[in-house]
């Protein structure tokens, strides 16, 4: 058996990572792997391939401003693809995150369709079967062929043209008939709602959730990080995010965490992310900053007595399943994935926007704690990275018995 995945980027980022520990478990099982990825640096890794130029890649993202569709173009980087996969003869190809920019995944599907090769689409985000956007929040006319969209700009960054319909159409002619495509979704709130898509509806469904290291994210001693921060022995509310905004609208609700701490002005907000420079937060919260040590952020998970999460959406939340992983419980607002792969004892939701109960739920944890331990043992069992990878592989090894 081979496999060959193929994803936007290698090594880094969440799903980045996730594609490196599958290839590195597929290794260690004696089955031969392969990886395609098609933007970042170049590795020299062995059986791991970068198929698009960066300038390449930044010349098909600018033209898609004009043309109105996201995901066509790319016209000699997915030559590249194809001639690699070609030349790599995979029993199973497995897609990820293929967004990026670096391939045409209108023809990369018809392609595998035609050579019927035995595919994995895992769902990290919407955009396959919603054609456009990576979330469509409350919007549903990815039910019915999108078009005439009020966000296009927002969604498709098309400067002129609402592309949305005809986008919708290609992928929609892309996965028909393609009868060898397993969908697997990184949460049950995922899977549930790419059934309903007409573009995946009758295919073969499945739900694999993320895992994480749990040996780098478990209780760990955190003094020295108190007096590091300078924090003292005061509570702490944990907040990790890709990009930090105090903008109302911003997806990822970083406006309620500052709002919070605002109301809490004795409980220090710990705030790890990408942020603007002329962000001024209450005095209660520290921005961190972008973080890419693994060990550090184990740590504040660890030293928090619990995790914030208030995105608008998600698929799934790393930071979730990280912060439990540490001992930590979650407090947080209803998003869709997070809800319905949280450890329930361990974790409150709230309705998006509902500052006053996600206070309580918050204050509550500040009270009386679940035992760290307790915590982290039950979520070792839910989000290992090792669980993730048995799955898939077991998944792999069914395809090909068929």
């Amino acid at each position: 058996m081979k496999v060959l995945q193929v994803n936007c980027v290698y090594g880094k980022g969440s799903t980045g990572k996730l594609v490196r520990d599958i290839h590195m478990a597929l290794q260690a099982e004696k089955i031969a792997s392969a990886v395609c990825y098609g933007r970042g640096e170049k590795t020299d890794e062995p059986n791991v391939f970068k198929t698009c130029g960066e300038l390449y890649s930044k010349c098909n993202n600018l033209l898609t401003r004009f043309t109105g569709l996201m995901y066509g173009g790319c016209f000699f980087s997915t030559n590249r693809l194809i001639s690699r996969i070609q030349k790599e003869r995979p029993d199973v190809v497995h897609l990820h995150c293929i967004n990026g920019y670096f391939v045409n995944i209108y023809r990369l599907l018809a392609w595998l369709k035609k050579q019927r090769i035995k595919t994995v689409l895992t769902l990290h985000a919407e955009f396959p079967y919603t054609a456009n956007c990576g979330h469509a929040l409350e919007c549903e006319r990815w039910k019915t062929g999108c078009g005439s969209c009020p966000r296009f700009r927002q969604e498709t960054k098309s400067l002129l043209l609402d592309r949305t319909h005809r986008s919708w159409s290609k992928m929609y002619a892309a996965f028909d008939g393609f009868d060898l495509l397993t969908v697997v979704s990184v949460s049950p709130w995922l899977r549930a709602r790419s059934e309903c898509s007409p573009m995946l509806q009758g295919k073969r469904h499945a739900v694999i959730l993320n895992g994480v290291d749990i040996t780098v994210f478990r209780p760990r001693e955190t003094d020295e990080l108190r007096k590091r921060l300078g924090i003292g022995e005061k509570r702490v509310v944990f907040h990790a995010t890709a990009s930090f905004s105090d903008a109302p609208a911003h997806l990822k609700g970083g406006y309620y965490v500052l709002e919070l701490a605002k109301q809490m002005k004795n409980v220090v907000f710990l705030v790890a992310g990408k942020h603007g420079s002329e962000l001024q937060p209450p005095e209660n919260v520290k921005l961190l900053g972008n973080l890419s040590d693994q060990e550090e952020l184990a740590r504040l998970y660890s030293l928090a007595d619990v995790t914030l999460l208030t995105s608008r959406r998600e698929t799934f939340s790393m930071p979730l399943a990280e912060s439990l992983c540490c001992g930590t419980p979650v407090a947080g607002f209803c998003a869709g994935g997070p809800e319905s792969v949280a450890l329930h004892e361990y974790c409150s939701f709230s309705e998006y926007g509902d500052l006053r109960t996600l206070e309580q739920n918050v204050k509550a944890y500040l009270r009386e704690a679940p035992a760290k331990d307790a915590i982290a043992e039950k979520a070792r069992n839910s989000y290992s990275k090792e669980e993730m990878c048995r799955e898939y592989i077991k998944l792999y090894r069914d395809l090909c018995e068929r």
